[in-house]
């Protein structure tokens, strides 16, 4: 946080840019810093590249299609992302962001989301997604737009440091 990069509208990538080696080289660094960091998703401008582009999910054998809350989230990249909010139910969650370290806090987002964009061949992708990984995309794609977490909370009230988060906020259930 405090980077110019994340406060700006990144750029959108052509399908003839996403195929260059150094664009693939990008995508494959960020899903390198993704799991080395332990995170479910990372935007271009947090590794201070500002275009349109972010990685995300964990899982790479589950393939690029409608994503169910509770399954297992395919591990994507995605490039000029458009999300559609599906209905009005928003829900109040915690997030965290690997840009802003060892902070958590509560973020009202939309439940169900329709996706659209290009993956990592430049191919165009349509899909729905509905809880955690609506809310995972819609956070990384808050990057793109210079959004970080905190912009879209309603109160800071839940806004906590990691070790508090553990403390207070969750329960046994959730660490495990």
């Amino acid at each position: 946080m405090g980077h110019p990069v994340l406060r700006e509208q990144a750029k959108p990538l052509s399908a003839s840019d996403i195929r260059t080696p150094e664009m693939q080289r990008l995508i494959e660094d960020m899903l390198d810093t993704m799991a080395e960091y332990q995170g479910i998703g990372l935007a271009a401008p947090q590794v201070y590249e500002g275009v349109r582009l972010f990685v995300a999910g964990s899982d790479p054998d589950t393939p690029i299609g409608d994503m169910a809350d509770g399954a297992r989230m395919p591990l994507i990249a995605l490039v000029n992302p458009e999300i559609t909010p599906i209905g009005k139910v928003v829900e109040l969650d915690w997030e965290g962001c690997l840009s802003i370290p060892d902070i958590r806090g509560h973020v009202p987002r939309a439940r169900d989301i329709m996706v659209r964009g290009m993956d990592r061949d430049g191919k165009k992708v349509e899909f729905r997604a509905s809880g955690f990984p609506a809310r995972v995309i819609q956070h990384e794609t808050d990057h793109l737009d210079g959004v970080l977490f905190f912009d879209r909370m309603r109160s800071f009230e839940t806004l906590t440091f990691l070790e508090e988060y553990q403390r207070y906020w969750t329960s046994d259930e959730d660490e495990e």
